[in-house]
């Protein structure tokens, strides 16, 4: 017993059971001790080196002194990236990707922690401390250590010669929902480098363009910059499992249809084994794509990508018209109806769990896996990523069509003031009053008038950490600042656009812990 954990557990309870879960299995079964519950094997449990007391701590600290405690940490040194770092293999030991809040919170540290460094120094812990809570929050909930979903697990041996090997074998053993095996397969790879096993997982995601099965991934690879890349195979572990899970969500008609765009594609447009080509598109390209994309069936809009990628278009251009045309489902939408308002979002809201803010965390998850995976893999996402928007758009009929976008005409003949303090000081107004229509035209206009995007992003940046978001606050303003700085001049106020929609939406339900963390830090 080395950590406080086990020496808890063990001083709480000295019977074999609790005794077997402290030493571990193996060394259990040497001693020749037999579990607590009727002689069944008690899973070894996952630990993490000198990060191991630190997470301890976020799973077992009551949620009513965890602020305290943090600010404690950091007052004796702990900085934030070792707290995140903890946060994190915490979320991973507990859930393993199978809880819905529980992946969602893992989904939002690295943004919260990007967020982190746009604050001024005083106020940095606040959006990170913000994630912290709502993560040992829900660890509580969900039964703390003794419901632990990760376990050490074993690789599994090399494959026999003419078996599926690598990606294919490890989407092979997710479609027979075989967890064990899917587990074993990743292990092995991961075994090899962090990058083997991105691109091998890749495989499994790409069954099924669901927006959590994408962006879980993307998410997980983003925080290996945070808290190392040694940790790879905890954190890309958990999509392994959500992948096996989602399996059974999904109706016949739908796995086919993805299940067979993909290969068609590649195959059609000669793709495999051929090199992602650097030809730069123009302006007027990219928004004819993004607008193919946005109105196309499914299959024509992953026609049109891999079409693109075949004529050697780069990559990324291609993946900004993606990202444009899932932002106009941002800008479109009516927001929700009577038959899906629930607590939390009202009629008319578009944060949370909506269609654009989904496509526009999805697009953006395809587009940054493209750009580090292995040539196959970078075709495979912007095809799926094109494909998806349409997907979703689809998923509304013909509305979306329909719509039209925002900023309304009469909105933003509507904005008077042209200096940009007044202007966002009435951009903070609006999204204090819920007026989504109002704060996307002041923000198209004050794009419009030149002005620098720091500002506008600092008020924007205090609302995502203020308020709860249902859980995308941090999330979705991290992927519109990148998409932001990674989109052309001519379209790039499209997503702040949306952004400002989005957070007018969200405002006046402020996230648990945040007034809590603001008064302890004093800011």
């Amino acid at each position: 017993m080395t950590n406080g954990c086990t020496r808890r557990q063990f001083l709480g309870d000295v019977g074999k059971g609790v005794l077997v879960a402290s030493v571990g299995a193996g060394l259990a079964a040497d001693l020749g001790l037999a579990s607590a519950a009727g002689g069944a094997e008690v899973p070894e449990a996952l630990t993490f080196g000198d990060l191991e007391p630190l997470v301890c701590l976020m799973q077992e600290t009551p949620v009513n002194r965890l602020l305290p405690v943090l600010v404690e940490k950091l007052k004796g040194g702990t900085d934030l990236r070792r707290l995140l770092s903890a946060a994190a293999l915490a979320n991973a030991r507990t859930f393993g990707g199978e809880d819905y809040v529980g992946f969602h919170t893992m989904m939002a540290l690295a943004p919260a922690y990007h967020m982190s460094t746009e604050l001024p120094e005083a106020q940095r812990p606040l959006p990170v401390f913000k994630v912290l809570y709502r993560n040992t929050n829900r660890i509580q909930e969900h039964g703390g250590r003794k419901d632990e979903v990760l376990h050490p697990v074993d690789p599994a041996p090399p494959a026999t010669p003419g078996a599926s090997a690598g990606g294919e074998a490890l989407r092979q053993a997710v479609r027979h929902q075989d967890v064990q095996q899917a587990e074993r397969l990743f292990a092995a790879t991961a075994r090899k480098s962090a990058d083997d096993a991105f691109n091998e997982l890749l495989f499994a995601v790409q069954d099924t363009p669901e927006v959590h099965r994408v962006v879980l991934p993307y998410r997980a690879w983003d925080l290996l910059d945070l808290i190392g890349r040694e940790q790879a195979h905890t954190l890309l572990r958990q999509s392994v499992r959500y992948c096996v899970k989602a399996e059974s969500w999904h109706q016949a008609g739908e796995l086919d249809a993805a299940r067979t765009v993909l290969p068609k594609m590649l195959d059609e447009h000669k793709l495999l084994g051929k090199s992602p080509g650097t030809r730069a598109a123009d302006d007027k390209w990219i928004d004819e794509l993004s607008q193919t994309i946005f109105r196309a069936t499914p299959a024509q809009a992953a026609d049109a990508a891999a079409a693109a990628l075949a004529d050697g278009i780069a990559p990324d251009d291609v993946g900004q018209a993606i990202c444009l045309a899932a932002n106009q489902l941002v800008l479109r939408d009516a927001g929700r109806t009577f038959h899906d308002e629930v607590p939390g979002k009202p009629l008319g809201s578009v944060h949370g769990d909506s269609i654009g803010v989904h496509a526009c965390d999805s697009a953006n998850a395809w587009r940054n896996m493209a750009r580090v995976a292995s040539p196959r893999n970078t075709f495979a996402c912007l095809i799926l990523g094109a494909y998806q928007v349409a997907v979703d758009r689809a998923a509304r009929g013909g509305d979306f069509l329909h719509w039209e976008p925002l900023p309304l005409r009469q909105h933003v003949d509507g904005v008077r003031s042209t200096e940009p303090a007044a202007l966002l000081a009435e951009i903070d107004a609006a999204v204090r009053g819920n007026l989504q229509a109002r704060a996307s035209a002041i923000v198209h206009r004050y794009g419009q008038l030149g002005h620098s995007p720091r500002p506008l992003l600092d008020l924007m940046l205090r609302f995502a950490t203020s308020e709860d978001g249902a859980l995308h606050a941090e999330k979705y303003y991290r992927t519109t600042c990148e998409e932001f700085a990674a989109t052309r001049p001519a379209f790039r106020w499209r997503q702040l656009t949306a952004l400002a929609r989005v957070t007018a939406s969200e405002y006046g339900r402020p996230a648990p812990g945040y007034a809590e963390a603001r008064e302890l830090l004093k800011v």
